[in-house]
């Protein structure tokens, strides 16, 4: 099967949407290392939301290549997760919070397994998603832009603030690479 080449954009049809209308554009101009880090965090954010943009439940939990799990829902779910896990567990030190998703050591990838192709799974995966995002983001506007050498305590070990922000931006940096080419196999759009 042969997907055609699908692009919003007019100016650069290769390109997912055009410059001037590419709503992360938004968030250039930082100022400051705390608003650095956020600013690719958003941006990244925001790119996930646009490659599972008006896809259905089917497309979303199209699984890629077996015997991989990965799929959009199943990443929306995981990110989901990891926004949970370090900006609420380990971050503002709330361990007691239930995981996501029923993920846990013995269901390491339940994140990815229960994405499935049903409209309300993947409704629940997005209000997941948003409510951790929103927690998140209403937990860097109380960081000072000092407090990003702060340590807080994981596994018995002392990490920088800084660490975990720049691991959020490699997480999700890594993962929209990954929605790229799940987007791609479902209807040609290309990254941007």
């Amino acid at each position: 099967m042969t997907t055609e080449r699908w692009s919003r954009a007019t100016v650069y049809p290769d390109m997912w949407t055009d410059p001037d209308d590419d709503p992360r554009e938004v968030l250039a101009d930082p100022v400051g290392e705390k608003e650095t880090l956020w600013n690719y965090l958003k941006h990244y954010r925001l790119t996930l939301e646009m490659k599972c943009d008006g896809l259905d439940a089917e497309q979303m939990a199209r699984r890629s290549v077996p015997p991989s799990t990965m799929s959009l829902l199943g990443l929306v779910r995981h990110l989901a997760h990891v926004e949970q896990s370090w900006f609420q567990r380990v971050l503002q030190g709330r361990e007691e919070l239930p995981r996501l998703f029923g993920k846990s050591e013995d269901r390491p990838d339940a994140d990815f397994d229960g994405a499935v192709a049903d409209p309300a799974v993947v409704a629940d995966a997005w209000e997941s998603w948003r409510r951790e995002v929103r927690d998140a983001d209403a937990w860097m506007e109380t960081l000072p832009e000092d407090g990003l050498g702060a340590t807080v305590t994981r596994r018995g070990d002392q990490i920088p603030v800084r660490d975990v922000l720049v691991h959020m931006v490699e997480e999700y940096a890594r993962h929209v690479g990954h929605a790229d080419l799940l987007r791609e196999c479902i209807d040609g759009r290309v990254g941007q």
